[in-house]
């Protein structure tokens, strides 16, 4: 997953506004307690810090992927 898609998902998922706060505001012990902004500006990636936001706030496997139907991303490592 590139950063581009991990934003995107975020639009999609939560809504443009409620997405941009909760990357820049929602502390995700799995990301040791930083943010998901904090973690990629730290080199992790995107595809982890993704599931690691949907895993803390219970997001539906089915509503994970956005609009797309076709959208693949691997389980987290």
């Amino acid at each position: 997953m590139r950063y581009s898609d991990f934003t995107q998902l975020v639009d999609e998922v939560f809504g443009r506004a409620l997405g941009r706060t909760l990357v820049s505001e929602q502390v995700l012990p799995r990301l040791g307690g930083r943010t998901p902004a904090e973690a990629l500006d730290a080199g992790a990636e995107p595809r982890d810090v993704w599931h690691a936001l949907c895993d803390a706030l219970d997001v539906p496997e089915g509503r994970r992927w956005g609009t797309d139907r076709n959208r693949q991303a691997p389980p987290p490592r």
